[in-house]
């Protein structure tokens, strides 16, 4: 499968993708008798320029990175020994114009109620899911660019989605939160099921994803570990029988202005780019020609160093899709972010992505320079 013939068929879906990430600071309009109304969100503009090696096409754009642009609301209220809470965040495209004119589309990723108390939290309603969940949370190029997802196409750019990690697709959810204990966490999901035996399938129970994840700070750093897993079942006769089951894990440890992360996940049944998302739409085969799950695994290595108001990453990934004719997809990103002030930063960006498909390189090179406000 040539990259661009792949890309351009998943974009269309991939432009109400991408990841979102706690606001560095937000804004607080109502805070009294307990209850409180605050807004946060993000803005985002990249230059970039792509070269495709082997179809010699280059091209400049200025578009959105791996985040797109959004706003967010968070409400809570103490009442008794419960708080109640919820998040609204809606996420639009600024690489629409040329298909939509003005129609710009809003996208509404995370739309859930809370409840907290001493035995922990349940979410109620759609965000985004658990497995690989913090792999992608901590990336450190969250609010860069990422390999480019197409250097002549509309939406986001991706990141690492595709070479390191699946993409945890906003969905809807019902998830216990336990309190944290000696720095351990435990979220387990009931999530919507998708129908990734395609058409006349059933899914006779949810989605079941879960995530551990360990917390520990000391002097001049911190420590967080983490693990994750997806198990679902889609029926549909004896061939379109889908059992996807997924695990993820991954390390951070800084130390010092030093960074370094070391993540990764292994599947069947999930592909490499959405995981059983999208009613099974990844663009990513999920069953062989035996009728059996294609098995899929990934893994992302990345350091960085901050100093002053300076952070310098270097990151490494790759996924395979063991299909066959195989799927390699790697990708290799430096990066600089310069922190203007709390809210907005500056970002320098090079990457190199390339996918190898039965032993055939398509390998894409991208400058990317952008801005970056959050509040």
């Amino acid at each position: 499968m040539e990259l661009t013939k792949f890309l351009k068929t998943l974009l269309p879906w991939l432009i109400v993708l991408a990841i979102s990430i706690p606001a560095s600071a937000s804004i607080t309009l109502y805070d009294k008798d307990g209850a409180t109304f605050s807004t946060d969100g993000s803005f985002n503009t990249f230059y970039a320029y792509s070269d495709n090696e082997d179809t010699g096409l280059s091209q400049s754009r200025v578009k959105m990175g791996f985040l797109p642009n959004w706003i967010g609301f968070n409400f809570s209220k103490q009442l008794g020994n419960l708080k109640l809470g919820g998040r609204s965040s809606f996420w639009v495209t600024i690489n629409d114009s040329d298909t939509n004119g003005t129609s710009t589309g809003i996208d509404v990723r995370q739309f859930y109620g809370t409840i907290d108390a001493d035995w922990g939290q349940i979410l109620f309603g759609k965000d985004f899911t658990l497995f690989n969940r913090s792999n992608i949370f901590l990336d450190e190029i969250l609010q860069g660019f990422g390999k480019t997802g197409g250097i002549d196409t509309t939406g986001v750019s991706f990141g690492n989605i595709g070479s390191g990690y699946t993409y945890p697709l906003p969905s809807a959810q019902i998830t216990y939160r336990t309190p944290e204990m000696a720095g351990f966490k435990l979220a387990i999901g009931l999530i919507d099921p998708s129908r990734t035996s395609g058409t006349g399938g059933e899914e006779t129970v949810p989605r079941i994803e879960g995530e551990l994840t360990f917390n520990k700070s000391f002097n001049q750093g911190s420590v967080t570990a983490w693990t994750g897993f997806l198990s679902q079942s889609s029926k549909k006769g004896a061939t379109g029988n889908v059992d996807s089951q997924g695990l993820s894990y991954g390390l951070n440890a800084k130390m010092a202005g030093f960074s370094l992360t070391g993540s990764g996940f292994t599947g069947e049944g999930i592909g490499k780019v959405l995981g059983p998302g999208l009613a099974g739409y990844s663009g990513d085969e999920l069953l062989n020609a035996a009728g059996n799950e294609v098995d899929s695994n990934g893994y992302l290595v990345q350091g960085s160093y901050t100093f002053n108001k300076v952070r310098l990453a270097a990151s490494y990934g790759k996924s395979e899709l063991d299909t066959a004719t195989k799927l390699e997809d790697e990708t290799i990103i430096g990066a600089v972010f310069y922190s203007i002030n709390d809210y907005f930063k500056l970002s320098g960006e090079y990457n190199v992505e390339t996918v190898t498909t039965g032993g055939t390189d398509n390998k894409i090179k991208t400058v990317a320079l952008g801005m970056i406000l959050n509040f």
